[in-house]
């Protein structure tokens, strides 16, 4: 399949290269208009929350999420700063104020749109013209809109620091494995063609999904890092088989593809099955990141495929050579660390793997201390106008003024708030809730804007001591829903939410974790059955799934380490926080697993090419760790740079995410993959190849003897 495919290819080269080149300027078109259509929303579709802020919304005027929080600090000019911002947010259509309120030495006015949380950040910058027009100039506007209207030129800054990083890093590494050679230039131009790719198709499927707005981050960073990682793999295939001296460049680039690209092939199907399970996980936010990270591999599946062949083909003979510096990879590597290890691992399996584990559990510990949040309100560019006013707000009355618990009760009828017996509930909530010690005030009332106009709806606000998203309200919020409510016996016909920001950050949560263990059970079997198809073999895949959790512990070790300890986090400049955003292990899991399972398959499918020549167990071992090493080396660099640029910038679930990634890939690569695995399979021996009937005809294979 792969020759005559190959060869199709290669005879319409010039036609595979127009096509690419359209699609990587549309693709660049799309980018710049990408942006517009993303969001920053936690909302989870049918959830308590939800329930309880559509009521906000409809009855109250109180859009969770198209909300602006204003906040005025002291200032000598001025008289009346209420008044002066009422007129000011007329240039936003519908807007309300629905509270005004004299902090300790600071005005606090909240505003209220009708505007989805998209179209409400649009329009953050003419309310900061207009209060500044209208006298009120160092107002400062937050709330979710503002928000995710000042992160997103951050967010702009952070990818362009991170692609200059990320791309040096690549040329360095390529530079030292491959030579001076114009070959340099294909990683490049196969990477720049997939992220091309992957942002087309995003920006296509953005109009009709919800995307969040690190997505272009997320694809650009680890598209440059996934496509130089399997374009470093068959560039450096394709010059082995020129090697060969007998073939012409046609069956060289044929070879490489029914080699190496049969790799990639199976390495992508592999990522894209990882992160793909994500998108049963019923949280908007979680599944637009997950799709658009599965496009990355697949949009490199197809370039690695089509461009690349086409490239080699140009390339040809005279391209691939190198000129005066042959490049690292050209050496002898039986003699580098991966052949040493090999051997090693081969000698004393036992000795390596206990030592091995040992690190591994000393990088892995702190994982016990691993606690999530649905977000940082706390690590926030200090850039940004909005972040200076919650630091404001939070300083003068406390850190869960702004994001206030809304209790949400539906009498069933028009007057029903007016009932004695709902009275009485309501009185018993508030007491019970005061008595907690992490509670500041509970405000109810019988009029507006504690009741609706109908009589129907009633609201309560809790405000609490806790940071948003933090463990102690995420417990209040659950005591509440399971104790409180139903201890203060409202009427049988009444309807009790828990909404706010707050309560909707706990559902966000609740949703993303409510189904891992069925979400981990659908990666491990979906993914042992692409290995076992790969390898030809029953148990490798097996050896394979529990090394990647062996990964998986220590970067979520080193993560906490360094977010919540503090270990090398003055260095690295990131957020020192107790609390990881939610998002970002479920999505490490899913990276992480799909790249390991791509080292994975580097490595096994040498190994597997040796024992097809008819090499012992430990001469394959040795052979293809020493020949896939010093490119999975490379590769894993490269990786690791396209990570860097995640730390690198200012937003802590992107921070989290580059230093889970590149710890990850770190101990996979350099202990997991060079000491573990090779002992492993010295152990099993032949075993390693051991492939029943009934998974042979499962998987259309030719069973093992």
């Amino acid at each position: 399949m792969f020759e005559r495919w190959t060869r199709g290819v290669v005879r319409h080269r010039a036609l595979v290269l127009l096509l690419w080149l359209l699609v990587a300027v549309v693709g660049v078109i799309s980018a710049t208009k990408l942006p517009v259509l993303l969001t920053t929303s936690l909302n989870v579709p049918g959830s308590n929350s939800a329930q309880a802020n559509a009521i906000l919304a409809q009855h109250f005027h109180d859009n969770i999420e198209g909300s602006f929080a204003i906040v005025v600090p002291p200032s000598s000019g001025k008289r009346d700063v209420p008044r002066d911002v009422r007129r000011a947010i007329g240039v936003i259509p519908g807007a309300v104020v629905t509270q005004e309120r004299r902090l300790d030495s600071s005005w606090y006015v909240n505003v209220d749109t009708s505007l989805s949380l998209g179209r409400a950040a649009d329009a953050t910058t003419r309310l900061r013209d207009a209060l500044r027009g209208d006298g009120v100039a160092n107002a400062l506007v937050t709330g979710p809109p503002a928000l995710q209207h000042d992160m997103a030129p951050v967010l702009s800054s952070d990818l362009r620091r991170g692609e200059l990083v990320t791309l040096a890093v690549a040329m360095v590494v390529l530079l030292l494995a491959l030579g001076l050679t114009w070959a340099l230039a294909v990683p490049f131009l196969v990477a720049g063609a997939t992220t091309s790719l992957a942002l087309l198709v995003l920006f296509l499927v953005a109009h009709e999904v919800s995307m969040v707005l690190y997505v272009p981050n997320i694809v650009e960073l680890l598209g440059l890092g996934l496509a130089l990682d399997y374009s470093l793999l068959m560039v450096h295939r394709f010059r082995s088989e020129l090697d060969d001296g007998t073939k012409s460049v046609e069956d060289a680039i044929v070879g490489t593809l029914s080699t190496a690209g049969r790799t990639v092939v199976f390495s992508g199907v592999a990522v894209a099955i990882a992160l793909a399970t994500l998108l049963v996980v019923p949280v908007p936010f979680v599944r637009s990141l997950a799709l658009a990270a599965t496009c990355v591999p697949l949009a490199g599946i197809l370039a690695a495929i089509t461009l690349q062949p086409a490239l080699f083909s140009f390339l040809g003979r005279k391209g691939a050579r190198t000129k005066r510096f042959p490049g690292l990879l050209n050496r002898r590597t039986q003699r580098g660390w991966w052949a040493r290890g090999a051997r090693l691992a081969l000698r004393r399996p036992r000795a390596v793997l206990g030592a091995s584990f040992v690190v591994l559990a000393v990088l892995g510990a702190s994982l016990w201390w691993l606690q999530l949040t649905p977000a940082s309100l706390t690590a926030l560019p200090a850039s940004m106008s909005s972040a200076t006013a919650i630091r404001v707000a939070t300083a003068e009355v406390g850190p869960g003024f702004l994001t206030p618990i809304e209790i949400v009760i539906d009498t069933g009828r028009s007057r029903g708030a007016d009932t004695p017996a709902l009275s009485a509930a309501r009185m018993r909530l508030a007491v019970d809730t005061l008595r907690r010690p992490d509670v500041e005030v509970v405000a109810i009332g019988k009029a507006a804007p504690y009741v609706s106009t109908s009589g129907r709806y009633e609201r309560v606000f809790i405000i609490t001591r806790n940071q948003f998203g933090s463990l102690e309200d995420q417990a209040l919020i659950g005591e509440l829903r399971s104790v409180i409510i139903p201890a203060a016996k409202f009427p049988t016909a009444a309807r009790v939410y828990v909404g706010g920001a707050a309560s909707q950050g706990v559902d966000f949560l609740n949703d993303l974790y409510s189904n891992i263990g069925w979400l981990m059970a659908i990666v491990f079997l979906a993914t042992y059955l692409v290995l076992a198809r790969a390898f030809r073999s029953a148990l490798l895949p097996l050896v394979a799934v529990v090394l990647d959790l062996l990964s998986l512990a220590a970067a979520f070790g080193v993560l906490v380490a360094v977010t919540r300890f503090g270990v090398g986090s003055s260095w690295l400049g990131t957020y020192h926080v107790s609390q990881i955003e939610g998002w970002a292990p479920l999505l490490i899991f899913a990276v992480l697993f799909g790249l390991s399972m791509d080292y994975e398959v580097f490595i096994v499918a040498r190994i597997r090419e040796g024992v097809d020549r008819g090499l012992s167990n430990s001469e394959a071992i040795e052979q293809g760790l020493s020949g896939s090493g010093g490119v999975i080396s490379a590769a894993a660099l490269i990786m690791i740079g396209a990570m860097s640029g995640f730390v690198g910038g200012h937003v802590a679930g992107l921070q989290e995410l580059g230093i889970g990634l590149g710890a990850g890939v770190l101990v996979d690569v350099s202990i997991v993959r060079a000491l573990i695995l090779p002992s492993v399979m010295g152990l099993l021996g032949q075993r390693n190849w051991w492939l029943p009937s009934p998974l042979a005809t499962v998987l259309r294979l030719t069973p093992s003897r």
